[in-house]
C-alpha cells in the first residue's frame, strides 16, 4: 500500500499505478482486505457487471462460462479493481460490512453484518476475489467470494426487507437513469429510449411516461419488438408505441421515424449496451432538443464530432451514474407499480444453478 499518503476521503492512498491520480483514473489499486480509518471493507457476495462491460466480455469469451470466470479474476488480479479497459466500465457489488474505520463510525448509519449495495462503480472500488462461484449470463451477475473497500465519499444502500436482494442490485445499477429522467421529462414532450427493453430503459419509460403525462409520447426502441420486456411496456402503457430497429443501423432508425416522430424527439436517452449508437440517438432528436447517453458504450468523440458533422444543435448529456436521491427515487419506481416488481422479480431474481469454482 502507498505508505506516503495518508489515507484519503478520496481513496488516493489505494493507488499503486500512475501515483497521484484518482482510483477511477488509476490502472491499478491496492486491494488488500484492511480497512483504514476512513474505510469501509465489505465481504462480497455478488457482483452485478454493467450491461455494456459484460456483454464485451461475454462475446470475447464465446459466452463460456468458465472462460468469463477465468478472465474476471485475472482482470481483478491484475487492477485490484474490476475496470474493463475495452469498455471503461465497471458495475457493483453486493455484500456484507466487515468493519467500519474508526473516523467513520460516528458518522455512518452502517454495523458489521449490514448487507449493502454499493453505489459507487466498481473502477474505482478496490476488489479482491477468492473465487466466483457462478456466473448468469443472462441478468451480467457473478457471484463470488471476495472484498470490496468503501471510500469515505462512496455511496452505498443499505439492502430494503420488502424486495429480494438480486432485483435491489438489479434495479440499484442503473438507479442513475429513471433519476436523471425524472428531471429531464416534462409534461408534453416526445421522448424516444433505446435500448427500451433493458432495465435502465424500462425504468427510464415509466419515468418517462409519468414526467411527460397524457399530452406527451414515450416511444421505446429495440431490436425485437416481440421480446418479453418489449410486450410488457407496450400492455402497461409505458410506451406508446415500440420499434423494432437496432441502433448501430442508422439508416434504419430514420426509415422507422417519420411514421412514429414526426416531429422527432425531445428527448432522447440512450441505453443501450453496444457502441455505435451515437448518430441515430442524435439524429431522431429535434434542433434544440436533449441526448441523455446512459449508455456506457457511449463515445464521447463518436457523438460530438457526429453532431457537428450532421449539423445537429442539441444538446448532450453523458449519463452520470449517480444522483441525489436517485436510489429511493429507483426504488420507490418497482414499490409503486406492482406488475413492474412482479417483472423484475421474474427476470433478475436469483434462480440460476450453481457451477463449478473458478478460484484466483
Amino acid at each position: 500500500m502507498n505508505a506516503v499518503l495518508r489515507p484519503c476521503p478520496l481513496g488516493t492512498h489505494r493507488v499503486l499505478e500512475p501515483t497521484m491520480s484518482l482510483p477511477q483514473a488509476a490502472w491499478k489499486l491496492d486491494a488488500t482486505p484492511v480497512a483504514h480509518e476512513n474505510e469501509i471493507l465489505c465481504d462480497v457476495d455478488a457482483l452485478n457487471i454493467d450491461s455494456a462491460s459484460f456483454r464485451q466480455i461475454a462475446e470475447a469469451c464465446d459466452f463460456d462460462e468458465t472462460r468469463i470466470a477465468e478472465h474476471v479474476l485475472a482482470l481483478v488480479a491484475q487492477r485490484g479493481k474490476h475496470h474493463n479497459p475495452v469498455t471503461g466500465s465497471g458495475g457493483m457489488f453486493l455484500g456484507r460490512v466487515r468493519e467500519i474505520g474508526a473516523a467513520l463510525r460516528s458518522t455512518h448509519d452502517l454495523s458489521p453484518g449490514d448487507r449493502i449495495a454499493s453505489l459507487v462503480s466498481l473502477t474505482l472500488t478496490p476488489l479482491r476475489i477468492e473465487a466466483i462461484e457462478r456466473i448468469d449470463l443472462a441478468t451480467g451477475r457473478i457471484w463470488i467470494r471476495g472484498t470490496a473497500t468503501l471510500f469515505a465519499t462512496g455511496a452505498y444502500a443499505k439492502l430494503p426487507e420488502d424486495l429480494p436482494a438480486d432485483v435491489t442490485l438489479a434495479v440499484l445499477d442503473v438507479a442513475g437513469a429513471p433519476a436523471q429522467v425524472r428531471r429531464l421529462a416534462a409534461p408534453g414532450m416526445t421522448v424516444a429510449v433505446l435500448g427500451a427493453d433493458g432495465k435502465s430503459g424500462m425504468l427510464a419509460c415509466v419515468q418517462a411516461r409519468e414526467r411527460v403525462g397524457p399530452t406527451g409520447r414515450v416511444v421505446g426502441f429495440g431490436p425485437d419488438a416481440t421480446t418479453v420486456g418489449a410486450r410488457f411496456l407496450v400492455d402497461q402503457g409505458y410506451v406508446d408505441t415500440f420499434v423494432a430497429a437496432d441502433a448501430r443501423d442508422t439508416l434504419a432508425m430514420l426509415a422507422a421515424v417519420p411514421e412514429v416522430l414526426p416531429m422527432l424527439a425531445d428527448l432522447t436517452i440512450n441505453c443501450v449496451n453496444v457502441a455505435g449508437t451515437e448518430l441515430a440517438s442524435i439524429l431522431i432528436t429535434r434542433d434544440e432538443g436533449t441526448v441523455y447517453f446512459f449508455s456506457m458504450s457511449t463515445s464521447f468523440t463518436a457523438a460530438a464530432l457526429g453532431a457537428e458533422g450532421v449539423g445537429k444543435d442539441v444538446t448532450m448529456i453523458v449519463g452520470n451514474g449517480y444522483a441525489k436521491g436517485h436510489a429511493a427515487i429507483a426504488l420507490a419506481t418497482l414499490r409503486d407499480r406492482p406488475a413492474l416488481r412482479d417483472y423484475f422479480i421474474a427476470r433478475y431474481g436469483s434462480a440460476v444453478p450453481p457451477h463449478a469454482t473458478v478460484r484466483s
